[in-house]
């Protein structure tokens, strides 16, 4: 006879089934976003001590908006001085892509989730995090997202101030070492879908080559990082589900 704990506590595909074991595996997928984002945030934080913001103004920016991208053009407008105006849709248009993140994460809610839990899950995107919420088989729990946000939110929040604090202390060379940790991280959520199916895999290889291209071509090297991700996730997504559109599980229930 099996552990009742065990059938409780473990769900689909290995995936835990109550909102404990959800945040515990949300802290432990989490800790090497944490450790990514601690590096990367380090060296917007020398940039933030750079141009005068002191380390309590850069914890507010940093835990505001996880974003690096987002995060560095903010701190260019700033030694600009730019408008507040300017600064504001400047970021909008960097962090473009995480609108249509949501959109696509909104599909694995259920229908019944709250507003307040609908918007906390919108504030957990970032692509790391989106990366691993999209792989949760069946609906998201929140939970799990709040919990890696959580654990990930403190690495980039503390990253920003340590850089601000003792970013003088190591140099330049080191500093931009430390951001290597990320694409390891990022390799860590599309090497293993990848390795499973060999679409997915071909998919995320004609992804890097059509980024590649649009970062030389003369007509779209220019247009922001944002506005690349969008174009790029919608061409190639819905190439992908034409290709091979899911089935619904609705539809397969009523076929039997």
């Amino acid at each position: 006879m099996e552990n009742s704990s065990s059938i409780h506590n473990i769900g689909v595909s290995g995936y835990p089934s109550t909102r404990k074991g959800w945040v515990l595996r949300g802290l432990r997928d989490g800790f090497p976003i944490c450790m990514g984002y601690f590096a990367v945030a380090f060296a917007l934080g020398i940039e933030a001590r750079r141009i005068g913001l002191s380390a309590f103004q850069s914890f507010l920016m940093s835990t505001g908006m996880v974003a690096s991208a987002g995060e560095f053009a903010a701190l260019m407008l700033i030694e600009s001085h730019a408008g507040v105006f300017e600064m504001i849709t400047t970021c909008i248009i960097v962090n473009l892509r995480y609108f249509l993140m949501s959109c696509s994460l909104s599909q694995k809610l259920k229908s019944t989730l709250s507003s307040i839990h609908r918007f906390g899950v919108a504030y957990c995107i970032t692509d790391e995090i989106f990366g691993l919420s999209s792989a949760v088989p069946g609906y998201l729990e929140p939970f799990y997202s709040y919990a890696i946000t959580f654990i990930s939110v403190l690495g980039w929040s503390g990253g920003t101030v340590m850089g601000v604090l003792v970013g003088n202390i190591l140099p330049a060379a080191a500093v931009n070492a430390l951001s290597v940790s990320l694409y390891g991280m990022f390799l860590a959520i599309i090497i293993p879908p990848a390795k499973q199916n060999r679409f997915i895999g071909g998919l995320v290889a004609v992804s890097m080559a059509v980024s590649w291209i649009f970062s030389i071509l003369p007509l779209t090297k220019g247009i922001s990082s944002g506005f690349k991700v969008i174009i790029l996730t919608i061409l190639l997504a819905g190439a992908a589900a034409a290709l091979k559109p899911i089935e619904d599980d609705n539809d397969s229930e009523r076929e039997d």
